[in-house]
This record gives C-alpha cells, sequence and structure tokens, in this order.
C-alpha cells in the first residue's frame, strides 16, 4: 500500500521512534568489539547468545507487562519462521563481512540496505519511490562512507568473497526491513513480531553453531563451545546487557518506526548509527571526529531531516480540506 498519511503526527512519532532507535543500536558495536576483542568470542556463538539474550529478557517483561503479546495466531507463524530465518541470515553475514573486511568497509556495505529497501519498497509494497528518497539514500551512504573512513584505500583490502558478503548483509537488512513493515501491516503488534523472530533466529544460529564438523566460521566447533566465556561473569554481563538493553529496545523501536513510516524511510533514519556511534565512542575512548567525519554526519542528518521536511510537506498536501475552504494546493 502507498504511503500517504494525512497525519503529520504519525511522521512526527515514526521519526522519533527511529531516531532513537538508531542511537540505541550504535551501542551493540561497541559491545560486540569488547567481546570479541577482550574474550575472542567466536562470531556466531555471540550471535546465537545475544538473540537467546533478547528472549530471555522480552517473556518475562511481556509476561508481566502485557501477556497477551505472548500469542500469535497460528497463520502468522510461518510468516514468522521465515522472518527469523532472514534475522539469523542476515545476523550470520553481517559477523561474516566484519571478519572479512574490517568494520569500515563493512558498515558501509551494510547501510547498502538503504538504496535495497527503497528499490525492493517500491516495488513489491509498492511504497513512494521520488526523487527526494533518492536524494536522502544518495546522502546516507555518501555520508557513512565518511564516517566508516572507507574512502581511505587501505580499508579495501577485502577480496571478492569479503565483498559479495557485504553486498549480502545489506540486502538482508532491506529485506528485514521490508518483512517488519509487512507485519504491521498483517496487524501484528511490534513487540510480539520481536519475540518470535529473535527465537526463531536464535533456533537457526543454534543449528548453525551445531552442524556437524563446524563447516561455517565463527561457530562453535564442538558444543562446549557454545559456552565460551566460561566462568567469565563479567563478559557474560556485557552479553547479557548487549541482548537485553540495545537489541531489544533498539530493534523493538525500529519495529515500532515501522508501523508509522515505510520500511525505507524507517531504513533511512536507521543510517544516522554511525553519527550516535561516533558521538559515543568520543565521550568512552575520546575519539576524535575529523573533518571529513564530521561532514559525513551532516550528510547523513541532512538527508534524514531533509526526508522528514518533504514527507511532512507532502502530508499536509494531502490533507482533506474542511468544506466551504475550498480545494488544497
Amino acid at each position: 500500500m502507498p504511503f500517504s498519511s494525512s497525519d503529520s503526527s504519525n511522521l512526527t512519532r515514526g521519526y522519533t521512534v527511529g531516531l532513537v532507535s538508531a542511537a540505541l543500536l550504535s551501542t551493540t558495536s561497541i559491545l560486540i568489539r569488547h567481546l570479541t576483542q577482550t574474550y575472542h568470542m567466536p562470531p556466531l556463538v555471540l550471535a546465537f547468545w545475544r538473540d537467546g539474550f533478547v528472549i530471555l529478557t522480552l517473556v518475562p517483561v511481556l509476561g508481566l507487562l502485557r501477556p497477551l503479546l505472548l500469542r500469535v495466531k497460528h497463520q502468522h507463524l510461518p510468516y514468522l519462521v521465515l522472518y527469523g530465518l532472514v534475522l539469523a541470515i542476515f545476523n550470520s553475514l553481517w559477523t561474516f563481512s566484519v571478519a572479512l573486511n574490517g568494520a569500515a568497509v563493512a558498515t558501509v556495505l551494510g547501510y547498502s540496505s538503504a538504496a535495497f529497501t527503497a528499490l525492493l519498497g517500491w516495488w513489491l509494497l509498492k511504497e513512494r519511490l521520488g526523487w527526494a528518497k533518492l536524494l536522502a539514500v544518495a546522502l546516507g551512504i555518501g555520508g557513512c562512507v565518511l564516517v566508516s573512513g572507507a574512502l581511505d584505500s587501505a580499508a579495501w583490502h577485502a577480496n571478492a568473497m569479503g565483498i559479495v558478503t557485504g553486498t549480502l548483509s545489506g540486502l538482508l537488512y532491506a529485506i528485514y526491513s521490508l518483512m517488519g513493515r509487512s507485519a504491521a501491516q498483517r496487524g501484528l503488534n511490534p513487540w510480539t513480531t520481536l519475540l518470535y523472530t529473535f527465537g526463531f533466529a536464535a533456533l537457526f544460529l543454534l543449528f548453525f553453531n551445531l552442524l556437524p564438523g563446524g563447516p561455517l566460521p565463527g561457530t562453535a566447533r564442538h558444543p562446549s563451545e557454545l559456552f565460551w566465556l566460561g566462568n567469565a561473569l563479567t563478559g557474560w554481563g556485557v552479553l547479557f546487557l548487549l541482548g537485553a538493553g540495545p537489541t531489544v529496545a533498539g530493534f523493538g523501536l525500529y519495529n515500532v518506526s515501522l508501523v508509522y513510516l515505510p520500511s525505507s524511510v524507517a531504513n533511512l533514519i536507521v543510517t544516522s548509527e554511525p553519527v550516535f556511534t561516533a558521538v559515543i565512542a568520543y565521550f568512552l575512548f575520546g575519539e576524535l571526529l575529523n573533518g571529513m567525519q564530521l561532514g559525513g554526519s551532516l550528510m547523513i542528518l541532512s538527508g534524514v531531516f531533509f526526508l522528514r521536511i518533504h514527507e511532512g510537506w507532502l502530508a499536509n498536501r494531502t490533507q482533506p480540506v474542511p468544506d466551504g475552504q475550498g480545494e488544497s494546493t
């Protein structure tokens, strides 16, 4: 269904929720970096526990506050299983991309999802694809290139397999966004969707880790390695924080934003995540942004705010005019 909201407050709500989601998700890379560098956790073992702790957090919280959200109609289960598989594959491709390409290149390739989402949303969900959205996509991807430092030729040391893996991670993130929008259109509550998709994703990741012979890189070589952290209580605490904090809140609010916004717009807003990461890194680690990174941050935010103003203008144009006051222009 094409996006044509007559209520600009929905736009404001959607953009606000989306930006808060991006701010929360921006902390995940810092926590993942700590776990991989300090404890050398295999990426897919980390991804499994991250998704598992999402479930261990959501089930008791929803059970106490909104127990009805724990239930889902049987006809929605096949869709949610497929959605969970998409999330599991996206998590896997993202971790492989970071390993093969490095963080900078992986970030740029991952945020190719903005372009994929805009094109697929136009094709599959009949979302509007105009010059304003295309300009915002270009500003967002260009800004991610500058913020991540991917203009440095040394960052592009990846082989063909790394580039393909990174691009596929962007495509899977786009499909994840489109399925989230479709779930909202099916009447599924965002938090119910989050619970079931992460639950099924955890099961798929467990299967990936337990494949005989460990054919996939970054997995547990034998079942005991699923408990990689052993008695490192601090490590388990950071891992639980990763799952129960920014993952639950970040992805949950992203699902909420998809209730109010087209998937392409919500995905564009999340491209502001590297900006928040850079700000957090400054306050936590004293990492300073150079002029190129500052310029990239402004490009990303300019694209998001420009699109918000343009969408608001279009929404006001489509609002019905009371009788006797003439037609809108």
